[in-house]
């Protein structure tokens, strides 16, 4: 080879739909992902499901997933060319049960106890991490197979997760609507990786293990299950505490109960999740303040004492002013009439949506008050 001529790229071994396939699943894995599962780009068949569930209105004010109800109907609309839609799962059972905080040894249980849902009760937003892992899994992909077109999705695009989920063998949909595993049960968080790659798809997960079991749906405080399969989100507790930005309606305070962000219950009673796995990721590990929290403490933290903490957790997302607004919906629902001075000293903060649930609250606790007096 004369001086100075360009050396030819070194060619790289072909690689078969079947090994390229295990090679995506053995990358998931090595990702951090407890579960795999592919299936073809295909129009979801849940779609008309998702259509009539949005003309009720069970969205709520979640207004952006009318707004894009076009895009649903096929994973093209999320990327071009795609081929298929590589579904994955990560487990985030921490197993601290959280559903009776008066047995709960973890803390001492206080009339300012609020709850936290168990995704959250860590140091990262699952969003972050799940995108680490995804690019993590895209790196590897593009080394695999050069040229290739990747994106990871991490429930903020139009894709109907749940179904790909199914379609692609990982579960099954509970009468709460969650996924469940047989194995890990429902404790999962889903991500998916969609790509102009055809790899091999695996079995539909065609058949359903609930049986007449409606234990998720009797649990429900706020009866936010229509029927089975069926949640109107404006009655769900984890809507109320983290997507709701207006005032908690009056009729579904008390059902909120201690619960500051999110709700587990009706994972709580699920039989498949007695046996499920722990978590081997630690960001998920719960923290301190957070299991449980002081619903007192969180109603008077500052601006940038809210933000310095909660800033990368999901406890950002229904922002300074509504997650003080839970905390005064949880004090008020706590019974204990000492806490009225606490609250009554904070009726001049600036938020009008604080100050009308510390109101609402100062007015149970009033009542709950003069009933024991009556007793």
């Amino acid at each position: 080879m004369a001086k100075n001529q360009p050396v030819p790229p070194k060619e790289l071994p072909v690689i078969s739909q079947r090994e390229l396939t295990i090679a995506v699943k053995v990358a998931a894995k090595n990702a951090g992902f407890d579960l795999v599962g592919i299936t073809p780009a295909t129009s979801p068949p849940g779609f008309a499901r998702f259509t009539e569930w949005l003309n009720q209105g069970f969205a709520g004010e979640m207004q952006y997933l009318p707004r894009r109800a076009a895009a649903y109907t096929h994973p093209e609309h999320v990327m071009p060319g795609v081929s298929s839609v590589i579904m994955l799962a990560i487990n985030y059972h921490t197993g601290e049960s959280l559903s009776s905080l008066a047995d709960s040894s973890l803390a001492e249980v206080s009339s300012e106890t609020a709850r936290v849902a168990r995704y959250a009760q860590g140091t990262l937003d699952y969003h972050d991490l799940l995108r680490a892992k995804l690019k993590q899994l895209a790196t590897t992909l593009h080394e695999l197979q050069p040229g290739c077109h990747t994106r990871g999705v991490v429930d903020t695009a139009p894709l109907l997760e749940r179904d790909f989920a199914r379609l692609a063998g990982l579960g099954w949909f509970g009468k709460n609507t969650m996924l469940i595993n047989k194995r890990a049960g429902s404790w999962l968080l889903l991500a998916a990786m969609l790509t102009d790659l055809e790899l091999e798809a695996d079995p539909i997960h065609e058949t359903a293990h609930c049986g007449t079991c409606t234990r998720c749906l009797d649990v429900c405080p706020t009866d936010a299950f229509v029927a089975p399969y069926v949640l109107d989100a404006r009655r769900c507790i984890s809507y109320l505490t983290i997507e709701l930005r207006q005032p908690i309606p009056l009729e579904l305070r008390e059902g909120v109960g201690d619960w500051l962000f999110g709700c587990d219950l009706c994972q709580d009673v699920c039989p498949w999740n007695r046996k499920a796995p722990l978590t081997l990721e630690p960001t998920f590990q719960p923290q301190q303040d957070l299991h449980p929290a002081s619903a007192l403490k969180i109603l008077k933290l500052s601006e940038a004492e809210f933000v310095t903490r909660y800033k990368s957790t999901p406890l950002a997302r229904p922002g300074w002013e509504g997650l003080r607004r839970n905390a005064a919906i949880v004090l008020g629902n706590s019974g204990d009439s000492a806490l009225i001075p606490e609250l009554e000293a904070s009726l001049d903060d600036a938020s009008p949506l604080v100050r009308e649930a510390l109101e609402w609250a100062i007015t149970q606790l009033g009542k709950t008050a003069a009933e024991n007096q009556g007793n």
